[in-house]
């Protein structure tokens, strides 16, 4: 429960609107169970052919439990589903709310492929919870009741009976089916993510696999997982089949309880005899309502294991937070301090050690070293996105810690060597840069970062689509397409991280001029591996053999 009390808490203010479903379906379950003993009623008092006016109140009650069944059935089905969905909702701003504040320090120990299984099927797995567990057991607990108190009013052997198989079907039937195949509903969640990552790398890796030959390896580990998702879908499929024979069983047991017992009633004088079709039959409807107790059981147990992960992500612990009463940053130029900073990913495993570094207003400042020395690990302190394990980041003297997150970005940009395009037009990648931008500021800033003839050319110009995470652009379209996107945002603090990536010499180094020269006035910090920079900025800094102290800036020399 203490896993799952952030769930009910992101959720409970739109539980509340299940309280007209459990209400409406127990009316819909009640109409079927008065429609049964009614009509059993009326039926055997026909029989004796009594004047047609003792009849008129069953011949109107019979048709009045008609009708209210279908209708009530539909106000459940539309209140109950409304108010899932509306929990759904608040669950899935909820949860991708905790993602976008653990990103992306917090979220080192996820896979893509899983977080996003569990932003779509685990808290799809919600709306079963809701639908498929709690309404049923709401409904069946309190049409059960009225059951066994009605059928108890004429015949208290079978209000037992119904009462004892009620308790089976609904209580020890799905804790022992719980217990024989626990595991392996337990297992369906984490089977079908472990399914829908293996699946994600094998597309994404699929022309390395080919290239290397190891795509067979992947395969099989992938129907492998198949395998054991099959293994635990049939065994918890067959515990679902065992658990409804049952349930026809002690249906079949309680009929015959209540003849026996009405029977001997009858004959006793104890029991008009009419009635006693309402003593045999009302429990058939009873387990109609309560045969899906089973399987809401069975829902209970898959759904679950996808709270519990749902209830790790918000349980994680956000490495960055705001301040509760942030700085107000002067309007410029600003300056960019490390000092003495020690810094990691992983706790207790540093990548910078005591580093110090100055960016002026202006700066053109390449950083340089091997891999793994820390140069993105910078980049990633510089925007916040993880802070110093010693020492500290300023931002014009004030501690980065203490400037409010979303202000210190419209400063500082990080522009990745990943940087996603999405698979939509050039027009709706740029103005993620910058909402609202007109069609007029798209064209001056791709042709800052000369993209603009190419894109005249095209026969869609702005609206064409780029493809799945940019494919029908090449690498440097690509690279400047997301520099557009960067300038449009217009920080005055721009971080290139690995900008000519993959490109080769000519390109990189065209590539690189045109990025500088469209950084303008604004102060760069450019993340690289290559060392033919010569005049293009005003200082190299090599973290793998960096002095003590290092400062950049347009009058630090170059």
């Amino acid at each position: 429960m203490s896993r799952l009390r952030p769930l009910l808490a992101a959720a409970g203010p739109a539980t509340a609107g299940l309280l007209p479903a459990v209400l409406a379906g127990a009316g819909a379950a009640g109409a079927a169970v008065g429609l049964m003993a009614v009509s059993a009623w009326l039926i055997s008092r026909a029989a004796l052919h009594p004047p047609v006016l003792h009849l008129m109140v069953a011949i109107v009650a019979v048709r009045a439990f008609g009708l209210s069944r279908g209708v009530l059935r539909y106000v459940e089905r539309l209140t109950g589903h409304d108010a899932a969905l509306r929990v759904l909702g608040r669950l899935r701003v909820r949860v991708f709310t905790r993602l976008a504040d653990l990103a992306p320090a917090g979220l080192a120990g996820y896979r893509r492929a899983d977080l996003a299984h569990r932003l779509a099927a685990d808290v799809d797995a919600v709306l079963d919870m809701l639908t498929r567990v709690v309404l049923p057991y709401a409904v069946a607990t309190l049409v059960g009741a009225g059951s066994v108190v009605l059928v108890g009013a004429y015949s208290k052997p079978a209000a037992l009976a119904l009462a004892g198989g009620l308790l089976l079907v609904g209580a020890v039937v799905p804790a022992v089916r719980a217990r024989a195949a626990g595991r392996a509903d337990g297992r369906l969640a984490p089977l079908r993510a472990e399914l829908a990552i293996g699946t994600t790398e094998l597309v994404e890796g699929l022309p390395d696999l080919l290239a290397y030959g190891a795509s067979g390896a992947r395969l099989t580990r992938l129907a492998d997982t198949g395998v054991r998702l099959g293994q635990a879908e049939q065994r918890s499929s067959a515990m679902a089949g065992l658990a409804a024979a049952v349930t026809a069983l002690v249906t079949g047991i309680c009929l015959l309880v209540g003849l026996a017992a009405g029977a001997v009633a009858v004959r006793a004088g104890a029991l008009p005899g009419e009635l006693l079709a309402l003593v045999v039959l009302t429990p058939l409807a009873v387990f109609e309502t309560a045969a899906g107790l089973p399987a809401a059981a069975q829902h209970f147990a898959a759904a679950r294991a996808s709270l519990r992960r749902l209830a790790d992500v918000l349980a994680t612990p956000v490495r960055i937070t705001a301040p509760d009463a942030p700085v107000d940053l002067p309007d410029g130029p600003h300056t960019v301090r490390l000092e003495a900073v020690t810094a990691g990913w992983t706790p207790g495993r540093a990548v910078l050690h005591d580093v110090d570094l100055e960016l002026r207003p202006g700066a053109r400042v390449a950083l340089v070293g091997p891999s793994g020395c820390g140069k993105s690990t910078v980049a990633a302190l510089l925007v916040r996105f993880l802070d110093p394990t010693t020492g500290r980041v300023t931002l014009d003297g004030i501690d980065l810690r203490r400037i409010a997150p979303e202000r210190l970005r419209q400063i500082v940009g990080y522009l990745p060597d990943d940087a996603h395009l999405f698979d939509t037009t050039i027009a709706a990648n740029l103005r993620i840069g910058r909402q609202g931008a007109t069609d007029e500021q798209l064209r001056d800033v791709l042709a800052q970062v000369r993209l603009l003839d190419w894109v005249t050319g095209l026969p869609d110009g702005l609206a064409t689509l780029v493809g799945e995470h940019g494919r029908d652009l090449s690498g440097g379209q690509r690279r400047r397409l997301a520099l557009a996107r960067a300038l449009l945002a217009d920080f005055p603090v721009l971080i290139l991280d690995e900008p000519t990536e993959h490109l080769d010499d000519d390109t990189a180094a065209t590539l690189l001029d045109d990025l500088l020269a469209a950084a303008g006035h604004r102060t760069v910090l450019l993340i690289t591996h290559r060392t033919d920079l010569g005049p293009r900025v005003d200082e190299v800094l090599d973290l793998g053999q960096r002095p003590a102290a290092v400062a950049a800036g347009r009058g630090a020399g170059g």
